[in-house]
This record gives C-alpha cells, structure tokens and sequence, in this order.
C-alpha cells in the first residue's frame, strides 16, 4: 500500500488517540502512542467508576443537537461513527453493552477497565508501540518531535502526527492543557478552555453549608434561559453541582462571564401542580412544626426544606409566614444565585481548544501539515450522558482516517 511503510505517532493515549491508533494500524503503517503519564486512558477509567457511559442511544439528530453550536461540525465524524457503530466495536472486543432506562448506553461489565484491556491487546496485536512517561514539549528546527523522558530529551521523526491530549479538566489524570501554548506559538487559534459540566459557586450561609454539604437533592428541575431539566443536584460546601446542573452549564457558564451573575431556579416538587401546592399547604397543620408539614404534605426532603429557608432568608422573608401561594410559587422555582464556576480542574470537561476553523474536512490543522487533532483538545463541548466519549472516539477515527489520506496522497481538497 505504501512504498515504505510510514511512522506515525500519536500523541495522549485516550480514546481519542487510542482509536486514531487502531485505524492507522490496521491502514497498514507504524504507529507509536506517546503519552506523558505512567499509564494510558487514565480519564477514561476514572469514568468508568461510575459504569462508563459510553454513549446514548437516542435518536442521531437529537444526538447531534446535544453539541450546541458544534453539531455541524461534528456531524459527519460522528455519522461516520455513530453510536451504534461504537456499540458494535465494543461488541468485537468482547464487551456488549446495553441500553439503560435512561437511554444512556453502558457496557454489560459496568467497568472500563475490562474494555480497555481488550481494547490494549488488539493495539498490541496490530503492532502498536505506546511509549508512557513521554511528555511533548513541541518540534525541533528539523520538524522532529520533542520529548521530556525519564532518560532526558528525545527528538523523534514522523510522516504524520495525530494530536489527542485532551482539554484541562482533571489535569492530575493528564489532560493539563499544556498543548496550548505550544500551538499558539505556532499561530494556531485557540479559543479559552473553559470549564464544562462543571458545578457552581453560591454564597451559602455558615449554617446551611455545615448542615447540607454533601446533600443530594432529589426529584428535582432545574431551569435557565429558557430550559429547563430534571434530575438531580448536590449542595457542595461553595455551592452545586450534579447531573441537573451540568445539563445547563454552558448557559449558566456564559450568563455569568456576561454579566457576573446567574439565577438558578429549582423546582423542589416539578411533579405537582401549582394548584395542588395550595390545596396541600393550605390544609390545617395542628400542632405540626412547620417543617413536619413540608416533610409529611410535599415529601420534601431536609435539605430541601433547608434550601427554602436559606433562600427565604436572603430575599428578606419569613418562610412559615409566606401565604400558601406564595409559598407554593417559591417551592417550584427556588431561586439560587451564582457568580463563578466551581473551577476548571474539577469540571468533568473542558469547553474550548483548538479553533475550529483551523482545521479542515479531515482534522489536519491546516497550518501545519500533516499534523492532525482529535478528542477534547478541540473547541466543542458536550453534556455529560455519552456524548462525551462519543464525540472523542468518532473525531480520533475521523483523524485517523484523515492522516491516511494524506499520507496516501488521495484527500480531496
């Protein structure tokens, strides 16, 4: 196929790179996977504690909606590779998956780690070279690649170079956006990593934060800008976090860099009517606490009725003296003022990377040739639910597929 077989190397030994690495194997050239940790995918496995959600088996235009402004950019990699096509690779390494009740697709074994290993002996069988503890430092003045290794610098060559070191989320697992300054020196666009699927900082008092951290709330929907979401949340000790929270932080990330704030609105009970409140708070409550009344007639949880008196307490109010629509109103849309993100470091993803326009149809950065990128280095985000892991394995296909068309001479410009 090629005259000499071709040395390609790809840099971060995550999906994206891993699954660049399978398609330039079985493309018939050499590989080698560098990456500057003492072992590979280690994000990946952290997300496998949790069952490791690898994709979503929702319909593909609702799917490709969940990338916001990057759906059409995305598209055509993850068409190409779409979350059925993932399902069936894992299916060939041994390890089914399944739908679960929220339609987030997660392998049968519930781990990453079972995966990955069988994922590592195909590569090995393919030939695949990963050299561990490598950290790039950029290119020498002859275009060679440059290492810090545990035996000291390293200049190495390559016919083409695939890009896969992930954003700035989790920096202690390897992705520590280190890559951006190297690039912007070669005056390659890249817009600011942000956090994405991230928590939020609230201002709560000393009380509430000593009695509630750690408190998930539960059954609840949260609303912004117009959308709203069901699912759950944690009271952390500077403010929120969870699921709920992270399906709208780039809206709520975005209101806050615009105007230094953002109101979050929780509907403790979003399953009954406005109504139904009334008549239940309005009904006799005896000798009852005011609390017990929240507790036994709306089911709301201790540190639901926590965060209504935390709140009643910043606008001024008296929570047992609210008249039952008033109250009814406060109980399902709980305002929660934040004013920063949680932190880049902890956020389960980065948005930001490397500018879109940079690149073109096949991932090659268009002002160095024959240098490619994939995965969470690039400007998309995603809410968490598969589309994560989805969109990192479908873009290193993509830019595998891409440096084997340049290296073959055939890409269609």
């Amino acid at each position: 196929m090629f005259p000499t077989r071709p040395n390609i190397a790809i840099i971060g030994a995550g999906p994206a790179g891993l699954m660049a690495a399978e398609v330039l194997a079985e493309g018939g050239v050499s590989v080698t996977v560098y990456d500057a940790m003492p072992s590979v995918a280690r994000k990946f496995l952290m997300a496998g504690r949790g069952g490791l959600n690898l994709t979503h088996s929702e319909e593909l235009s609702a799917f490709l909606q969940r990338y916001r402004d990057a759906a059409p950019w995305l598209a055509p990699a993850i068409q190409a590779f779409s979350p059925q096509q993932l399902r069936d690779w894992c299916e060939a390494l041994g390890q089914p998956t399944f739908v679960g009740s929220s339609g987030r697709v997660f392998p049968v074994a519930m781990k990453a780690s079972p995966l990955l290993r069988a994922w590592l002996r195909r590569l090995d069988a393919q030939g695949v070279r990963i050299e561990l503890r490598y950290r790039w430092t950029g290119w020498d003045d002859q275009g060679r690649l440059i290492f810090d290794t545990p035996n000291g610098p390293r200049a190495i060559a390559a016919d083409a170079t695939v890009l896969a070191l992930g954003g700035a989320s989790w920096p202690r697992l390897g992705s520590d956006g280190g890559w951006v300054p190297i690039l912007a020196a070669k005056g390659i666009a890249i817009t600011p990593l942000r956090p994405a699927n991230c928590g939020f900082t609230v201002c709560w008092s000393d009380l509430f934060r000593d009695r509630f951290e750690g408190q998930p709330l539960k059954g609840i929907a949260l609303s912004f800008g117009g959308r709203s979401v069901r699912g759950e949340a944690v009271v952390t000790r500077d403010g929120i976090e969870g699921g709920a929270v992270y399906a709208l932080s780039a809206e709520l990330r975005e209101a806050i860099a615009l105007n230094g704030e953002a109101v979050l609105h929780v509907a403790l009970r979003p399953d009954l009517e406005t109504p139904d409140l009334i008549r239940r708070l309005s009904a006799p409550r005896g000798k009852q606490s005011f609390s017990n009344v929240l507790r036994k007639a709306l089911q709301l949880s201790p540190v639901a009725i926590g965060l209504l008196q935390e709140v009643a307490k910043t606008l001024g109010q008296s929570l047992s003296s609210l008249p039952p629509d008033r109250l009814a109103a406060l109980i399902n849309a709980v305002p929660i003022k934040s004013t920063g993100t949680a932190g880049l470091a902890r956020a389960i993803s980065s948005a930001g990377g490397i500018a879109r326009d940079e690149l073109d149809a096949d991932y090659m950065l268009r002002r160095l040739p024959g240098v490619f990128a994939a995965g969470e280095m690039l400007d998309w985000e995603a809410p968490t639910g598969g589309y994560l892991l989805q969109a990192s394995f479908a873009t290193g296909v993509a830019a595998g597929k891409g440096a084997l068309s340049w290296l073959r001479g055939d890409r269609q410009l």
